[in-house]
């Protein structure tokens, strides 16, 4: 036990610290969000799974608070609403849970922000793509190559990761930077 221990918490170093090099890839994505936001747009998140949580909890850190007290910034979870969700999976597809939701409350001047650790939820990718039709802003948290969302994102951020478990603990760390930048944008 001791050795899978160590391999994974050194692995996740490593991978931590060779994602420092997409510095640039963060600040374009903070800024596409700070922009939506001072423009009196919204950031919109989705994703599947573990990357599902990922998206309640950074649209929760924007609506509530990061650090510290301010102003509710406008974020919303593409994952939350389960009506909506089982509903157009029964009466379109699973495919469409995203994509439809944000044609009924995405408008131009919006981010979405796609999380998808292989790149290539189709759910996700349906909702890239709505959102370019959109006028919508679009970021991509992905792993390692960031699959067919890669080229769907203004700003993809593929994480140096080809395994499910390393990928997402470092979309964790960007979406709190992200988070970070964002709130450090409206406190001054």
């Amino acid at each position: 036990m001791h050795d899978t221990i160590t391999s994974a918490f050194i692995e996740s170093a490593r991978n931590l610290e060779a994602l420092t090099a997409q510095a640039d890839h963060v600040a374009a994505a903070a800024g596409l969000m700070i922009e939506a936001l001072r423009g009196g747009g919204k950031v919109m998140f989705c994703g599947n799974g573990g990357s599902a949580a990922d998206s309640q909890h950074f649209a929760a850190e924007l609506m509530g608070r990061f650090l510290v007290d301010r102003p509710p910034l406008p974020a919303v979870a593409l994952t939350v609403d389960t009506s909506a969700l089982t509903a157009i999976g029964n009466d379109y597809s699973y495919d469409d849970i995203f994509s439809r939701q944000l044609r009924g409350i995405g408008r131009a001047g919006d981010v979405l922000v796609g999380i998808s650790t292989s790149g290539n939820s189709r759910n996700v990718v349906a909702a890239l793509q709505a959102a370019r039709e959109l006028g919508i802003r679009t970021i991509g948290l992905t792993g390692q190559g960031g699959g067919a969302m890669a080229a769907l994102c203004d700003v993809a951020l593929c994480v140096p990761s080809n395994k499910t478990p390393r990928i997402q603990e470092m979309h964790l760390a960007v979406g709190h930077m992200l988070c970070q930048l964002v709130e450090e944008a409206f406190l001054g």
